[in-house]
């Protein structure tokens, strides 16, 4: 039985008066308490995907991503509660002579088998629609389908019964790596409520195709309510410029929420920004915390059990068992 999620995640106000003066209101929405192991997003996405795969009898997970891909550790972990093998297929095969990082070292510890592949033909495998191996369920790099789409519009669902009077004033934000997430929660609000994504990485007009994409797949329709925000990538994927940490340690130091850097802290940042131009004026915006930050090699041990093994929820359960 694997039981991971603990729902709904708590909503908190975040009592800022530079948010004030701009006329703003923020709330964060903790999704990266629903589990130690696979917080966030990485639940929302997995969780209809991992119940695609028993309900298949695949015995395999296989999916794709980079060295400290937080996806990758997800599946890993996911595999092993439910009693299945798990493949990595990561980007760059010099990775694969040097010592493993403490990412992919922990997707290792819970059973993961790697594959290290060039990086010039890992784009054309990564979306995960040109593999075909018996008995695998093949997940995409970060995990974004028409499945995981309709997970985390999950989180719609539950902000709409949190927040009794969502509508047109509010404004729901996350980051935006592959764009499921943005695509779900889009997906599931209520009319007039309007969505934003920010980008981490440099990729106008391609995510926007993407984001489409994966509304069409899972829906059949494309919502019109969110749109991206580009200008908060600090210079890429996996870039923390030192403005952005000494924003991301203000905030901590702030209001006592960590903040995972290379996703959230963009997400954050772009949201204070907004509110500086005036954009996001007379607005209530509810940001969602996707993910933890990353442990140091020191604080990332192999677990002592089995994860997803335990723990009762107050705020509800959703799992997926295997029988």
């Amino acid at each position: 039985m694997l039981v991971p999620a603990d729902l709904p995640t708590p909503l908190t106000v975040v009592d800022d008066p530079e948010l004030a003066a701009a006329g703003v209101e923020l709330r964060l929405k903790r999704d990266d308490l629903a589990h130690p192991t696979v917080p966030g997003n990485k639940w929302r996405k997995l969780a209809p995907n991992l119940e695609r795969a028993v309900a298949d009898g695949c015995r395999v997970l296989l999916t794709y991503g980079g060295a400290y891909s937080t996806h990758v550790r997800a599946v890993a972990a996911a595999a092993r509660a439910l009693g299945l093998e798990s493949v990595g297929v990561i980007r760059g095969a010099e990775l694969a002579r040097m010592p493993r990082n403490w990412s992919l070292a922990r997707a290792e510890r819970d059973g993961m088998v790697l594959e290290f592949v060039e990086r010039s033909v890992y784009r054309e495998i990564a979306s995960g629609r040109q593999e075909r191996r018996a008995g695998h369920f093949v997940l995409p790099e970060g995990g974004s389908n028409a499945a995981a789409v309709r997970g985390a519009a999950v989180v719609a669902e539950e902000l709409a019964a949190q927040l009794p009077d969502l509508g047109a004033r509010d404004v729901v934000c996350c980051a935006v790596g592959t764009g499921g997430t943005v695509a779900g929660i889009a997906a599931g609000l209520p009319s007039g409520t309007q969505a934003l994504g920010v980008a981490v990485l440099r990729g106008e007009g391609y995510l926007e195709r993407e984001v489409a994409a994966l509304q069409l797949a899972a829906h059949g329709r494309e919502s019109g309510n969110w749109r991206l925000a580009h200008d908060w990538h600090g210079g890429g994927y996996g870039r923390v410029p030192e403005e952005l940490e000494r924003f991301a340690a203000r905030f901590e130091g702030r209001h006592g929420v960590p903040v995972e850097r290379r996703y959230v802290a963009k997400a954050l940042s772009a949201v204070y920004g907004l509110a500086r131009a005036g954009e996001l004026t007379d607005h209530r915006v509810t940001l969602v915390v996707t993910g933890v930050p990353d442990p140091t090699a020191e604080a990332a041990p192999a677990p002592a059990a089995p994860p997803f093994a335990g723990g009762r929820s107050e705020r509800g359960r959703s799992g997926v068992s295997r029988s």
